[in-house]
């Protein structure tokens, strides 16, 4: 096997941990809420750390690769993905395991700028770089939506830090065989970087999804809201104007003038959106209103998987030929397909919804990698790991979002239009989520505990079927304008002219 592919394996089997750890709580979540007894907003944050405190560091951890090289970065990154796990599958209360969680995050954005990188420079044909980045990209969007069988299985035989605990054995792996086959890129000790940057973004992210989840709460404390937003935008602000003031900048705004840079990096973002946000709500679906296992709730949800692998090797094959924007308009509209069709198949039968299952993986698997060829071919090679934190920020700025927006609307939802039974106390906890009402009706007689409980269970599927709405207009928007985009400028003779 050639070295390239031995590197293309190593890099692989890091970003598969990355992005199975995005997801693999979802179907362990009621049981990890359960016995440690956590909170709604805990619940969300148990999520939602891991991205949004990756999403803030990536731009810093992307620009330091540039310098250090990416190799460097990329080792270092698993010692602290390792360590983080091994706390993580221990912690003995939910504030440790959201703790844990953000510390995983800081080993995972040290190393998914350097997979992307090391590709983009490991391989120098475009087309050959094409298929390794399509390889790449199933790779992220089949182990996310992978995440939630294997977090299912797990708890078929152990305790829920199992789903943590998997990781260190890989990184142990990943780490002799990265010392032995990834090439030492040197860096460019020249290049500027600038820690108290990914500080601002960083408090930017947190206020801004903070304020958003505070907003969407049935309960909302408005100003508490529009203070983390204020905040939020007011680190925004410092943030972009830091970055126009360096010389060296950790993101080169100008890339953004490439229309195909843009185009992929807002693709990135509203198909990571639509699939883990979605991902989300319809594994808690599963288990909290239709009463599947864990287990059965991550085979469920496999034809994501299956489809999103496939999809990225046979994109990144025919994208030269097909052209960019045809093809991340073409792969949204399938994604905004399967996502209107899974709305409406509620009451379908299984093969049914499987398919559109299937046909939802099959469209965001094939525009994330349609997506990451745009951005990283589209960028010089001396900003591949800028470029590669832009990538990775739109994938897990994407999945936040997805997780806080459509997790949000779906307890908003759920808390305005549950009709609980007279006997239930007003101030009750089961308004604050489904988990409070299953777990409330532990404790109640036999008729009031089924009333409360198909009450909450139609509440969530209300929700949940507005969440799918939802995504499915955003990323149907979003193919239309890049439709629109392709017809008015037309694709480009060269795939890889008009470079930032």
């Amino acid at each position: 096997m050639s070295s390239r592919w031995i590197v293309l394996a190593i890099v692989s089997s890091a970003l598969f941990m990355i992005s199975i750890d995005m997801t693999v709580l979802h179907t362990a979540l009621p049981r990890v809420v359960h016995d440690l007894d956590a909170t709604s907003s805990q619940k969300l944050w148990m999520i939602n750390a891991y991205s949004l405190v990756m999403a803030g560091l990536l731009p810093g951890f992307g620009t330091l690769g540039d310098r250090i090289g990416h190799r460097r970065v990329f080792m270092w990154g698993l010692v602290v993905f390792g360590a983080a796990s091994l706390m993580a599958a221990f912690a003995p209360t939910a504030g440790l395991l959201i703790a844990a969680r953000s510390l995983l995050a800081v080993g995972a954005a040290m190393m998914m700028p350097a997979t992307i990188s090391l590709l983009r420079l490991t391989f120098q044909e475009d087309s050959e770089r094409a298929v390794a980045i399509g390889i790449w990209g199933s790779i992220a969007s089949g182990a996310a939506a992978i995440g939630p069988l294997i977090g299912g299985a797990l708890l078929g035989w152990f305790w829920w830090g199992s789903v943590f605990l998997i990781n260190v054995p890989v990184v142990l792996v990943a780490l002799v065989l990265a010392r032995r086959y990834v090439p030492d890129y040197p860096g460019d000790p020249q290049r500027h970087w600038d820690l108290w940057t990914s500080a601002l973004v960083t408090v930017a992210l947190v206020g801004l999804i903070y304020g958003l989840k505070e907003a969407m709460k049935p309960d909302a404390d408005f100003m508490q809201a529009l203070a983390a937003a204020g905040i939020g935008l007011l680190f925004g602000w410092l943030f972009c104007r830091r970055q126009l003031s360096l010389p060296s900048p950790l993101i080169d705004f100008t890339l953004f003038r490439n229309r195909r840079f843009a185009a992929g990096t807002a693709a990135a973002l509203i198909a990571s959106l639509a699939l883990m946000g979605v991902e989300f709500v319809f594994s808690q679906q599963l288990q909290l209103s239709r009463g599947y296992s864990p287990l059965q709730a991550g085979l469920f949800l496999l034809p994501i998987a299956v489809a999103a692998i496939v999809a990225g090797p046979l994109v990144g094959s025919v994208l030269m030929r097909v052209g960019m924007e045809r093809m991340l308009a073409a792969t949204m509209t399938i994604t905004a397909l399967g996502l209107l069709l899974l709305a409406l198949s509620a009451d379908a039968p299984f093969l049914w919804q499987a398919a559109m299952l299937a046909l939802l993986g099959l469209g965001a698997g094939g525009a994330m990698s349609a997506a990451s060829t745009a951005i990283m071919i589209n960028a010089p090679e001396n900003r591949a790991g800028m470029a590669g934190s832009v990538e990775s920020v739109a994938y897990e700025l994407g999945g936040t979002l997805g997780v806080a927006i459509l997790g949000s609307l779906v307890a908003a939802i759920y808390s305005l239009t549950l009709t609980t039974p007279a006997e239930i106390a007003p101030g009750s906890l089961v308004r604050d989520s489904i988990d409070q009402a299953l777990l409330a009706a532990e404790t109640l007689p036999a008729d009031t505990a089924a009333r409360l409980t198909d009450a909450a269970r139609a509440a969530f599927d209300t929700g949940a079927l507005a969440a799918y709405g939802l995504a499915a207009s955003l990323v149907a928007a979003l193919a239309l304008g890049i439709a629109l985009m392709a017809r008015r400028q037309g694709e480009e003779a060269s795939p890889s002219s008009g470079k930032a």
